[in-house]
């Protein structure tokens, strides 16, 4: 992960990696390996009742900043039609702890 030198306490800086309603759930989805921007948006929508259908260009900003973030990566292989993957760099894979961390504080508080 990267800072902006003017970034001073980790701790903003982690709550600015993570900001947005869908980077949790993007990072946990590609715990199983790497997946089409179609792919994560379908498992976006899985299992949440309430969810509706995910905006291109959000689910488009927030594959980029985990990517500025260097906690995805994102894979181009040039071919026609395009075929993108994204991935979990190994800060994404450290940070599955975290999401787990952050899921077990839930099941017993809320």
């Amino acid at each position: 992960m990267t800072r902006k030198k003017t970034e001073k306490c980790p701790a903003a800086a982690f709550q600015k990696m993570i900001s947005g309603k869908y980077k949790l759930r993007i990072i946990w989805k590609l715990k199983d390996g790497p997946q089409r921007y179609n792919e994560i948006k379908r498992g976006l929508l899985t299992g949440h009742d309430e969810t509706q259908e995910v905006a291109p260009r959000v689910l488009s900003r927030e594959l980029k900043q985990l990517c500025e973030f260097k906690v995805i990566s994102r894979t181009d292989f040039q071919t026609h039609p395009p075929k993108v993957e994204y991935s979990l760099t190994d800060a994404g894979v450290s940070f599955l702890s975290v999401i787990e961390s952050m899921h077990k504080w839930g099941m017993k508080h809320i």
